[in-house]
């Protein structure tokens, strides 16, 4: 393995940590203690994945995401000790791919960037989606539960379309109601909430402990991939 991870973060032992646990696990590093430096570390090192903290001593780790996105979908973790629910929104609405928050488990670390890299593959439409006991022919729109077919309102349909076509990525409120309804809401998300919990009436043996759904409180939902 040989993907290289920039690392923007100016706090010395994370840096630290994070360099021995990605060596340890075949990945290639380079950091930068700053915004400035990060930004331009990623354009002279190519990274394939990048780790930003959000508080940086010079600019703020949104607009070192928002000059990324501006010149590419690199994969970027943010990796922050900000725990408010509108910070992980605001970075994963702005383009980030996933949130951790400080003090974070090196294994869970190494997990979430395992996901960003199969995330960046080619997308491919798949024609049919099967894990465990849930099966979804999307040329005939067939929803099966160990074998039975499930009825899903379109609604209900296009919900677990979109969560499948970004299994594994942790998708805002906003963006799914966008990409469901076409604008956002101002009702705080209660009708997505109402969907997505009769969907998963349909589709979980176990509601409180859903296999297939998952909620990122706060934030939106994810297909789980695994």
């Amino acid at each position: 393995m040989n993907n290289k991870i920039l690392i923007i973060e100016d706090d010395k032992a994370i840096v630290r940590l994070m360099e021995i646990a990605l060596k340890t696990n075949g990945y290639e590093s380079v950091v930068a203690n700053s915004g400035i430096e990060g930004i331009s570390l990623f354009l002279n090192s190519s990274p394939n994945l990048v780790l930003l903290d959000m508080g940086l001593p010079d600019i703020d780790g949104s607009d070192v995401l928002e000059q990324i996105r501006a010149m590419s979908n690199t994969p970027v973790i943010i990796v922050s000790a900000r725990d408010r629910e509108q910070e992980k929104v605001n970075a994963l609405d702005n383009g980030a791919n996933d949130y951790i928050t400080k003090p974070f488990n090196v294994g869970e670390l190494l997990a979430r960037i395992r996901v960003a890299f199969r995330l960046v593959k080619p997308v491919v439409k798949e024609d049919y989606f099967s894990l465990d006991y849930l099966n979804v022919d999307f040329i005939r729109r067939r929803v099966t539960i160990d074998g039975e077919e499930v009825h899903l309102t379109p609604i209900e349909y296009k919900l677990l379309k979109l969560l499948i076509d970004n299994k594994g990525k942790v998708l805002t409120h906003s963006f799914i109601n966008k990409e469901i309804w076409g604008y956002d809401t101002e009702d705080d998300y209660q009708s997505l909430r109402v969907f997505m919990a009769t969907l998963r009436r349909k589709i979980e043996k176990n509601t409180s402990n859903p296999r297939f759904i998952l909620t990122e409180v706060g934030i939106g939902y994810r297909m789980n991939d695994e």
